[in-house]
């Protein structure tokens, strides 16, 4: 997560051009479905070639594109497989409890405090009992804030100089995140069936 592999991974997109930037793009929706690199990475290096804004947009575009993909493979296509994964589990439990009874509101929360991985969550909601609409409005609406927090660090990160103290309000605001979440998880993971 270094300024090196950021200006790396920004200097040999930029090199290739057009199918560069084109790859730079695709990075995110495959980094969404299977999470090589940390998502900051892969942000930074897309502001580097396409500026903050443009940047912004594209990581948030595919990331829920990649999300809304996984969920319908996982509900269509591999809910015998994501199943047998997930069985016996119990936070996936109680979890899969409160999104059946508002799916949009814990989906959407899932996304803005980090309870569980992105990928588990896109995974994980295509084996339960929540609704492709909720599923997807949660994911719009709690993806843009974190998208946003993850793409201006990324952002940061690259120009370390200049955005020395935003960097560390934002790393601290992700890191509240963090264990806000964490604080959930226990909480779902203490709930009394």
């Amino acid at each position: 997560m270094t300024h090196m592999n950021i200006e790396h991974l920004s200097d040999t997109l930029k090199d290739l051009g057009t199918p560069g930037k084109l790859i730079g793009v695709l990075l995110v929706y495959v980094q969404t479905i299977f999470p090589f690199v940390p998502f900051v990475v892969v942000a930074a290096a897309n502001v580097v070639l396409f500026g903050f804004w443009e940047g912004f947009i594209i990581n948030y575009v595919m990331s829920c594109l990649g999300a809304i993909s996984a969920f319908l493979v996982a509900r269509y296509y591999a809910y015998n497989w994501v199943n047998r994964k997930l069985e016996g589990n119990a936070l996936v439990g109680e979890f899969n409890k409160r999104l059946e009874k508002n799916g949009f509101f814990y989906i959407a929360v899932s996304r803005v405090i980090p309870v569980l991985p992105s990928f588990a969550i896109n995974l994980g909601a295509g084996v339960m009992k929540v609704s492709v609409q909720n599923f997807i409005f949660g994911t719009i609406i709690g993806k843009f804030p974190m998208i946003y927090l993850e793409t201006m660090i990324g952002h940061d990160l690259f120009h370390f100089r200049q955005n020395k103290d935003r960097l560390l309000i934002l790393l601290i605001v992700f890191v509240v995140l963090i264990y806000l979440g964490s604080l959930f998880k226990k909480k779902l993971s203490g709930t009394k069936k």
